[in-house]
């Protein structure tokens, strides 16, 4: 049985807020595995790893109905009850998700460079001698 995470361990394993976990909570892409006697959410390593990818895909852009609509496409595709037919409708879904991202990465470091330039702008003008 996974080790069962409090809400605080998890943040700190994700590097997400509390309340950026609880968001994505009530947006329902993610669930506490369980709560403890005393009410506290309680996570699972496959609650971690769920978190770790959404993490990943916000910097791309993805709206959270995206994010939703590819972890179900994930469910779908690991659940062994799926049936072939929505295991290959699952499976289409994803390749075109990983065309979109092969479309977002080459923005999302030129927006990275843009913001490199602007460091050295500004460090250029802080290093300027005082008169």
């Amino acid at each position: 049985m996974d080790q069962r995470m409090k809400i605080g361990e998890v943040a700190d394993r994700v590097g997400l807020s509390l309340r950026t976990i609880r968001f994505y909570e009530e947006a329902g892409l993610v669930t506490p595995d369980a709560r403890s006697a005393g009410g506290f959410r309680l996570y699972t390593d496959a609650a971690v790893e769920r978190l770790k990818l959404i993490r990943t895909m916000k910097p791309l852009d993805f709206t959270v109905e995206e994010i939703s609509d590819v972890l179900n496409s994930l469910d779908t595709v690991t659940s062994a009850r799926t049936t072939p037919a929505e295991r290959r409708e699952a499976s289409e879904h994803l390749a075109a998700v990983c065309d979109l991202i092969d479309e977002r990465v080459p923005r999302l470091l030129e927006r990275a460079e843009r913001g490199r330039e602007l460091g050295r702008m500004l460090r250029g003008f802080r290093d300027q001698p005082e008169e």
